[in-house]
């Protein structure tokens, strides 16, 4: 049975216990706060641990905290959320988790709720990202739906970001011992989880996608009123198209999801990088509607990073870092990126575009694409060598990507190590195309 909604402990082990955030079938979930952190933690206690033999439910529900317990401090992602600690108590063991301030995106699942599909698309890039990190890690999900996935509000009550949770049911491929088979949650099970067979990342590809057709259509793909026909909807019968269920699906935007649902896990996509790099190909060609014209999403930041030489040594991990910290700007052609004489105070790596760079009204040199400018801005040793000696000029529209010396800071000492050895490539290059300027004058020339 559930804990009384008013039976609110006032600690659970060392954290502060400050309301209670939800329930499941098995669990309680409490915001509490971590006195030695000072930060706000979110607790997930198992009712029970060691219940009566005859208990139902006794044995799945161990091996649900075992599962996410062994995951503790293993997990980290931008869009996952982080379970920092597991205590096993033999009453009520709990874990510690990151604490998300928003709502599941079960909230926006209902027809008077829906998103904007360009942000829809976008949250199902970040969870294709995430859940293509899990499996790298040797993990299948297996419960992927609404219900498990946090949408991150910001003051204001707008979607700013997503993140993946609830472990409970995930598939260790690397384990030894025993786990459970037959998990999840029927509406959103491809046909092969469902008869308790093998699976891979395809079966949470097919997960996503039906979770994607929900926050589209405002129902699932398959709709029952009895398991069994709901069992033979998923095994039998095609989704219905999404196009003409709501204005601005587009026939692309269709065609992705309705092969994430395929029958046949070889008939979806075969990768979570697949599958990533069609939901972001979406956006960046406007096969959905643009909400905020404009606006560098952070699907089309990520890809961008991607193709860029100077970030080839970064990891998926640092290149999110990257595009929550970098300002992404665009510049009309024609605008004065920096000035001669102006004190440099940002630095700036063009993702897509054109510069040239002027010294006494001549043209010395056109930069493209990967290239950086004004980092001398961060790593001079005082002032008066962070002065720029030419002016910089768009030459073909841009996207850049900005940091300041400050920002640059804040990010972690992984990527801040990232960033210093590709700025020691771009000095080096520079260094030796100097060197054969002054040694072979008339070849550079």
């Amino acid at each position: 049975m559930s804990a009384p909604a008013d039976d609110l402990p006032s600690h659970i082990g060392r954290y502060q216990v400050l309301r209670r955030l939800g329930e499941g079938a098995t669990s309680d979930v409490f915001l509490a706060r971590d006195p030695f952190q000072g930060q706000d933690v979110a607790i997930k206690r198992m009712r029970t641990w060691a219940p009566a033999p005859d208990a139902p439910n006794s044995d799945f529900s161990n091996r649900f905290f075992s599962a996410e317990a062994a995951l503790a401090g293993r997990l980290h992602h931008p869009n996952v959320v982080a379970i920092l600690d597991a205590v096993a108590e033999d009453a009520s063991p709990y874990l510690v988790m990151e604490y998300v301030p928003g709502v599941t995106l079960k909230h926006f699942c209902r027809s008077d709720r829906l998103l904007p599909l360009d942000q829809i698309v976008e949250m199902a890039f970040k969870c294709a990202m995430a859940l293509g990190y899990v499996y790298r890690q040797g993990l299948i999900h297996r419960d992927v739906k609404p219900a498990n996935l946090l949408a991150v509000l910001d003051a204001s009550g707008q979607v700013v970001d997503v993140k993946v949770s609830d472990f409970g049911s995930a598939l260790n491929l690397h384990a030894d011992s025993t786990q459970i088979h037959r998990v999840g949650s029927l509406a959103y099970m491809p046909p092969e989880q469902i008869e308790g067979g093998d699976v891979d990342c395809r079966a949470d590809i097919y997960a996503l996608g039906a979770v994607l057709y929900h926050l589209i259509g405002g129902r699932p793909p398959f709709d029952a009123p009895h398991q069994m026909a709901l069992m033979h909807q998923i095994y039998h019968q095609p989704p219905l198209p999404l196009m003409g269920q709501r204005e601005g699906v587009t026939e692309a935007l269709d065609a992705v999801v309705q092969r994430a649902l395929a029958k046949a896990p070889h008939e979806r996509f075969a990768t979570w990088d697949a599958f990533a790099q069609a939901l972001s190909s979406l956006v960046a060609t406007q096969q959905v509607p643009l909400n905020r014209l404009g606006e560098v999403r952070d699907s089309e930041r990520f890809n961008m990073l991607r193709a860029l030489e100077f970030f080839a040594e970064f990891g998926d991990v640092q290149l999110w870092e990257v595009v929550r910290r970098a300002r992404w700007k665009r510049y009309p052609e024609g605008h004065a990126l920096f000035k001669r004489g102006q004190e440099g105070n940002s630095f700036h790596i063009i993702a897509q575009g054109e510069v040239q760079v002027h010294r006494d009204n001549r043209i010395v040199a056109t930069l493209g694409q990967g290239t950086s400018v004004g980092e001398m801005a961060y790593l001079a040793p005082n002032p008066d060598l962070r002065r720029h000696s030419t002016d910089i000029k768009v030459t073909q529209p841009c996207t850049t990507i900005c940091f300041t010396p400050e920002s640059l800071g804040q990010l972690s000492p992984e990527c801040q190590h990232r960033f210093d050895r590709a700025f020691i490539r771009v000095l080096v290059r520079r260094l030796h195309a100097a060197h054969e300027a002054l040694a072979h004058p008339r070849r550079i020339l």
